[in-house]
């Protein structure tokens, strides 16, 4: 793909909004969902499936990048996105309702694959601040739409109307860099599959998921109120933005595993914090540290794997994998450990994570 200043910073607007809805949506999905289960009369298990369709439809779109990704174009993951959003909103029926979340997931995988990759490449030296900036405005939008969804009347088909109308304008606007294709991304330097960063990565975005979806349960569990743990939630998410933030500053200063290594240390000292003090202090900058888990993977992967456009979808796809299975591993490990137990595991966990980035440092940053 053309590198030149007209098309990087198009490339980059396009980039930068696609993650803003990107989070917004994951962000309405979970408030949207009772209302939809009233509009169809759906008992809860089956309302459950409009939450699935998100990973269901990213997975999809993952895999599809892996074979295609090279002919796939901005325009066209937006478009999915738009147009899954769109039904959302007009809701004709459940089933319809439930396809339209899947084409919005389909989108969602291609687009957080082809922006995650492409601006790395066009970026050049510069590639690893572009990244974890959109990725720091994923927060933005999780953070906003909430918001916003409560302003417009709590109803999900206009939130639903408003993410369609802005992926459109997207589109609109990002002009020759949403209609370019990877034509110079593609197999620039090979596909080199690099088993250890894969773990490492599969390891680490099972962590964040654990210590954002279940960990408000953990914290109730320890003796914090529900409303109490909701508002350390959100003092999470506020930490989160602020590390992604900052990353962007130290990016082209720091080693990439140096910051995934550091990030893993800095959850085990505040989880431990958790247990021998309070969470109330020390769940809350777990955020900071949570934020760099991705970028910090991400571009140690890319450095290690190659700019091949299979790249993007393999990593992205082993973030997946940890999303998946480690709060189940997890879930059914802390009623047995007790009401500190889930901080005890994450403690242990991104200690020992820690301790081995540490053994293979050398080796991750040649």
């Amino acid at each position: 793909m053309p590198t030149t200043p007209d098309i990087r910073l198009p490339l980059l607007f396009a980039a930068m909004a696609s993650f803003i809805v990107l989070g917004a949506y994951q962000a309405v999905l979970g408030p949207a969902l009772p209302v939809y289960q009233q509009m169809f009369t759906l008992d809860t298990a089956t309302a459950g499936w409009l939450i699935s369709t998100l990973g269901i439809g990213s997975f999809i779109g993952i895999a599809g990048m892996y074979f295609v990704g090279h002919r796939v174009t901005p325009r066209l993951a937006l478009g999915a996105m738009a147009l899954g959003a769109a039904l959302l909103a007009l809701a004709p029926g459940w089933i319809t309702t439930l396809g339209g979340g899947i084409l919005f997931g389909m989108g969602y995988g291609s687009v957080a694959t082809l922006f995650n990759a492409r601006i790395m490449a066009a970026f050049g030296t510069r590639g690893p601040a572009m990244v974890s900036l959109i990725n720091a405005l994923y927060s933005v939008g999780a953070i906003a739409a909430p918001l916003v969804f409560v302003a417009l009347g709590s109803d999900p088909r206009v939130i639903f109307w408003v993410i369609a109308g802005i992926a459109l304008l997207t589109i609109i606007a990002s002009g020759p860099a949403g209609r370019a294709k990877a034509v110079g991304v593609a197999n620039t330097s090979g596909f080199r599959f690099h088993v250890p960063i894969l773990v490492f990565g599969a390891l680490a975005i099972g962590l964040e998921v654990c210590l954002t979806g279940l960990a408000p349960s953990a914290l109730i569990l320890s003796g914090i109120a529900p409303q109490k743990a909701a508002e350390l939630l959100s003092m999470f998410f506020v930490a989160f933005l602020i590390g992604r933030l900052g990353l962007t500053v130290l990016a082209n200063r720091v080693p990439p595993f140096a910051v995934f290594g550091f990030a893993l240390g800095f959850t085990a000292l505040c989880a431990l914090g958790c247990v021998f003090y309070d969470p109330v202090w020390f769940y809350p900058p777990i955020g900071a540290a949570v934020g760099l888990f991705f970028p910090g993977f991400f571009m140690t992967a890319t450095a290690r794997m190659g700019m091949d456009t299979r790249v993007a979808p393999v990593v992205l796809g082993t973030c997946h994998i940890g999303a998946v299975l480690s709060p189940l591993v997890v879930a059914a490990l802390i009623p047995q450990m007790g009401d500190k137990g889930f901080f005890w595991l994450m403690a242990g966990s991104a200690g020992l994570m820690a301790l081995f980035a540490l053994a293979v440092y050398r080796p991750m940053i040649r």
